[in-house]
């Protein structure tokens, strides 16, 4: 077990924290694969409803470049993060990223990977990989341009620029910009919201929408839409949520 990472479980909620302070939480291939096993760990255990991902003072500065610095072509692709993120991006719970500090290149792109981003005004966000000599390899050229567009995405990554958390909420990189003192107040307030779905219905969205980005063929992604949708009518809570609609009263889901 990796002590550079842990996770806490606060309720329904659970909270995957890189313990790196020294490297400003930079990511190293062991770490990675610790995350990974909590991903996996977190996928099995039904009583967890959200994950958010935050680590203290920085969420994360990147990968760790000097383990990086010596690799070949085959050792670049074992160092590679994209299996895991994907894992993560894969999960049917909603996911929040809350960033603090820095957010750089495979910390940024972990960030994208979450349905979420709850960011300090203060933090510091960028894909800088090309001011290393290469470019993001964990996501960040494909998840980036569908939150801020093509033109602003190679704006961002060909000159790494650097923004802020009020700059990113602007832009659609951010959900939300707070102050620093209320960044997890706000992101537990949004996962206590969470909660209160149907953990099917919110892994069916979740399901659809994924889908329908990376299909962009309409009569396609309603179709799959349409099948999700429909699905969900042989479960206690679609029956659960109308009957409190028609019942005036809040609906109690149970995931089933």
């Amino acid at each position: 077990m990796n002590q550079q990472i842990i996770l806490e479980r606060d309720g329904q909620a659970a909270t995957i924290k890189v313990l790196r302070p020294e490297a400003l939480n930079a990511l190293s291939r062991s770490i990675v694969d610790e995350m990974d096993r909590l991903v996996e760990e977190i996928r099995a255990d039904k009583s967890i409803r959200v994950l958010l991902f935050y680590s203290e003072e920085n969420f994360a500065a990147g990968a760790d470049i000097k383990a990086m610095a010596p690799c070949g072509e085959e050792e670049a692709r074992a160092f590679l993060f994209t299996p895991t993120y994907n894992k993560i991006q894969a999960l049917p719970i909603p996911t929040i990223a809350v960033v603090d500090g820095y957010a750089f290149g495979g910390g940024l792109e972990l960030a994208l990977r979450c349905d979420f981003r709850i960011v300090a005004k203060t933090a510091k966000m960028g894909l800088t990989e090309l001011n290393l000599g290469i470019i993001p390899g964990a996501g960040g050229t494909v998840l980036l341009p569908r939150l801020v567009g093509e033109a602003k995405a190679k704006e961002l990554i060909y000159l790494s620029r650097v923004i802020d958390g009020v700059e990113a909420e602007r832009i659609g990189l951010a959900n939300l910009a707070v102050e620093r003192e209320e960044l997890l107040p706000t992101a537990r307030k949004l996962a206590d919201k969470l909660c209160t779905r149907s953990s099917l219905s919110l892994a069916a969205a979740k399901a659809a929408i994924e889908y329908g980005v990376g299909h962009p063929e309409v009569q396609d992604a309603c179709a799959h839409e349409g099948a999700l949708w429909a699905e969900l009518f042989n479960h206690h809570d679609q029956k659960e949520g109308m009957a409190a609609f028609i019942e005036k009263r809040r609906p109690v889901f149970t995931g089933e």
